[in-house]
C-alpha cells in the first residue's frame, strides 16, 4: 500500500472487498475544539493567543498617616501580547477520465456478484484528501511548531499546544525516564496551579501506556467475579479538584509524554476566503483528459495562555 500522483488505470486498481485502514482517521482534538470549520474566523494570518499582564510581588504596605498625605508613585500595568498564526492546507485530486471510465474493470481476487468498492474514485479520493488534512490539522494542533511568513516563499505555521507549554508562564517537567507516577501527576498539577492555572474543566492528554498508567495509579476496583479492571476518566486531586482524562491519542504513541490543557481556552482559528469560504473544493483549469480540483483552507490554533498548559517529558515508553 501505498500514494501515488494523478490516479490512473495503472496506478489505481480496482478491487472487490470491504475497505479498512489501520491508520488514525479521526481527530479528537480538533473535534474537541470545533472542527475545521470553525465558526471563529480571522482576516489576519496573526491572531492573539492572549495578552498577559502581571502585578508585583504581594506585600503588606506599610504606611504612615504622615506619608499618606503624598499619593504614592503610581504603578501601570503594561500588558504583552502573545500570537499564533494560521498556515496553509492544501490537497489536490487528479483522476484520468479512463480511470474514471474504467470502474468496472476488476483486479485481484474476484467471485460471482463481484463489484467495486469504490463506484465513484473520484468522489472517493477527494474524501481521503479531507482526511489527509484533519489528520495533518491534528498533528498541528499537538506538535505544530510556530514560524511567520516573512516573504511569499516562506510558510507561515501554526504553534501547537506541546510547544506552548514551553512558552513562558507554562510548565513542563522532566520525568527523567521514570515511569508515570502520582508524584509526577501531583507535581504537574500543583505547579501549574501556583502559576495560575484554574483548573476548571482541565484535562489530560495521553497515549494508551500512559492512559493505562493513570488507572494503576488512581483505579481501585472493587471485588467482581464477572468485571475486573478499571477506566479512569476524571481524577479527583486535593489541591486541584477534577481533572479529566481524555481517552488514548495514537500520535502521542511512544513519545513518552503527557499533556494538561484547558480547552474552555482553545480554539481553532480560520482564515476563510473572500467568496469561497475556508476548506472549499474548487475544479482546476482543465490541461487534458483528467478530472482535476484542489481543496484550500486556512488554519491556526488558539492554544490559550501558556500557564493553562503543562506537560510532562521523558517518561518511561514501555
Amino acid at each position: 500500500m501505498s500514494q501515488v500522483g494523478a490516479g490512473t488505470t495503472a496506478n489505481l486498481p480496482n478491487y472487490f472487498g470491504e475497505l479498512f485502514t489501520a491508520d488514525m482517521v479521526n481527530a479528537p482534538l480538533i473535534t474537541m475544539l470545533g472542527g475545521l470549520n470553525t465558526a471563529r474566523e480571522t482576516a489576519n494570518r496573526e491572531f492573539p493567543t492572549a495578552v498577559n499582564y502581571d502585578f508585583p510581588t504581594a506585600a503588606q504596605p506599610g504606611i504612615s498617616e504622615a506619608a499618606s498625605k503624598t499619593a504614592p508613585t503610581a504603578i501601570s500595568h503594561v500588558r504583552a501580547p502573545v500570537k499564533n498564526t494560521t498556515q496553509i492546507f492544501q490537497e489536490q485530486v487528479d483522476i484520468s477520465y479512463v480511470k474514471q471510465s474504467n470502474g468496472g474493470a476488476l483486479a485481484g481476487l474476484n467471485t460471482a456478484g463481484s463489484a467495486n468498492n469504490v463506484p465513484d474514485e473520484f468522489d472517493w479520493q477527494i474524501q481521503q484528501a479531507l482526511r489527509r488534512i484533519a489528520r495533518d490539522a491534528e498533528m498541528t494542533a499537538l506538535f505544530g511548531v510556530y514560524a511567520e511568513a516573512t516573504d511569499a516563499a516562506t510558510a507561515s505555521t501554526s504553534r501547537g499546544i506541546r510547544v506552548a507549554s514551553s512558552l513562558s508562564g507554562g510548565v513542563v517537567i522532566d520525568a527523567g525516564g521514570a515511569k508515570l507516577n502520582k508524584a509526577l501527576i501531583q507535581l504537574l498539577f500543583r505547579t501549574m496551579s501556583n502559576g495560575g492555572a484554574d483548573f476548571v474543566n482541565a484535562m489530560l492528554l495521553t497515549d494508551a501506556y500512559n492512559r493505562q498508567g493513570v488507572g494503576d495509579i488512581y483505579g481501585y476496583a472493587p471485588e467482581n467475579t464477572n468485571v475486573g479492571g478499571v477506566n479512569i476518566n476524571v481524577i479527583n486531586d486535593s489541591a486541584v479538584g477534577q481533572v479529566g482524562v481524555m481517552q488514548p491519542h495514537r500520535f502521542m504513541a511512544g513519545l513518552g509524554e503527557i499533556l494538561c490543557i484547558h480547552p474552555q481556552y482553545m480554539g481553532v482559528v480560520g482564515q476563510p476566503v473572500p467568496g469561497k469560504g475556508n476548506f472549499f473544493y474548487e475544479d482546476l483549469a482543465k490541461v487534458g483528459a483528467a478530472e482535476q480540483g484542489q481543496i484550500f483552507g486556512q488554519l491556526g490554533i488558539d492554544h490559550g495562555p501558556a500557564f493553562m498548559v503543562g506537560r510532562i517529558h521523558n517518561l518511561a515508553t514501555s
